[in-house]
């Protein structure tokens, strides 16, 4: 017999689910998954259009460019290829040394491709001084301004030795948010190797704010190696619903790491994060 009470404690049961689900459905979700061609750059040097074929069939629909040799390739080719494919470029990561002697060829490349921003990817070491990032961090300011100009924004991604690396006991990184345009010079997070450098990368989302342009989204190990997305220990969910980050539209999967084959190791990421609600 089924009495009043389990009548009721069903329907609290149902009520609850329902609002579970109600949540589950109203929690935000990434529209597009994007990926840096780093990861797979083995592949694309050799065959960049089935690389772009693999990389849209498996669901992805923005791509970064950077290594494989693509500022050597055919760019108008690669747009076709984008285009026919459903693929966008949002941003290409493009050296220093090109930004400061190759200037108009850098955007004329980024524009071709679709790219509506250069992102600065790397700095040497030679750079790395308290001299030398002095004498960078002016140029950063005129990269930008003069890509504003062009129609262009900019950014900077960062590695570990930003934060490690303290000439004088600042960071490299606190220089470089205390000495750019905050108004033009954005930031490109890679979360993975913020994490390594031993900071805080919600703090860091925070901090950032309004400078954010898109994060690099790679896991990490409990013995602090790279992994696909999913396969380590950084809870991206929390990161990604963080009002610093509001602004973000770019969420580049990325693993400097990437075991060949390649194509399981992307598949993975962009299976974990098209899952993701948060």
């Amino acid at each position: 017999m089924i009495s009043r009470r389990n009548v009721l404690a069903g329907a609290g049961g149902i009520a609850a689910l329902s609002l579970i689900d109600l949540k589950a459905a109203s929690a935000a979700q990434l529209n597009k998954v994007g990926i840096q061609l780093y990861t797979v750059r083995d592949l694309f040097a050799k065959d960049p259009v089935g690389t772009l074929e693999q990389i849209a069939r498996i669901g992805y629909r923005e791509v970064e460019y950077g290594g494989g040799g693509y500022d050597a390739m055919d760019h108008a080719m690669l747009r076709k290829t984008t285009d026919r494919l459903g693929l966008t470029s949002p941003s290409v990561h493009i050296s220093y040394d090109a930004l400061l002697g190759k200037f108009e060829q850098s955007v004329t490349m980024a524009k071709t491709l679709g790219a509506d921003t250069i992102v600065l990817p790397y700095m040497t070491d030679e750079h790395r001084t308290e001299a030398g990032w002095a004498a960078a961090l002016p140029n950063f300011n005129r990269f930008a301004a003069d890509l504003k100009k062009a129609g262009l924004g900019f950014a900077y991604h960062n590695h570990d030795f930003e934060f490690t690396t303290k000439p004088g006991g600042v960071s490299l990184y606190d220089r470089f948010l205390k000495e750019t345009d905050p108004a033009l010079v954005k930031a490109e997070l890679d979360i993975y190797w913020a994490a390594f450098a031993g900071e805080n990368p919600a703090t860091l989302i925070d901090r950032l704010g309004s400078r954010l342009y898109a994060y690099h989204v790679k896991d990490m190990r409990p013995d602090r190696s790279m992994t696909a997305v999913g396969a380590g220990t950084i809870d991206f969910a929390s990161l990604f619903k963080r009002k610093g980050g509001a602004g973000v539209r770019h969420f580049y999967v990325e693993n400097d790491q990437a075991p060949a084959p390649y194509l399981p190791d992307i598949t993975t990421s962009f299976q974990t994060l098209r899952a993701l609600r948060f």
